[in-house]
């Protein structure tokens, strides 16, 4: 009788739950559009959007810039600041 019980009392908490759960999802998205909607949400948005299309190129050549000069720094590390020449390797055969 108890097992019965607590499907019972599970399968009624599920149902309630599940209508709440959904009563606050839709007052959230509801308030998620109004947001998306205001005038002035809408212009910060596109405010944003222009500053950044108009900071791509610098920051891209900056990127470019520090991943060269870090690519050149960890290649010094590694070959110890010169290439070997050949007479340093070990031949074959």
């Amino acid at each position: 009788m108890s097992k019965i019980i607590t499907l019972a009392a599970a399968a009624t908490g599920y149902v309630l739950g599940a209508r709440a759960g959904r009563e606050r999802y839709e007052q959230i998205t509801d308030q998620a559009q109004r947001f998306w909607r205001d005038p002035r949400v809408r212009q910060a948005a596109s405010d944003a959007k222009h500053t950044a299309a108009e900071k791509a190129p610098v920051v891209k050549d900056k990127v470019v810039q520090t991943a060269s000069s870090a690519a050149g720094s960890v290649s010094d590390r590694v070959t110890g600041g010169s290439e070997p020449d050949s007479s340093d390797r070990p031949t074959s055969g």
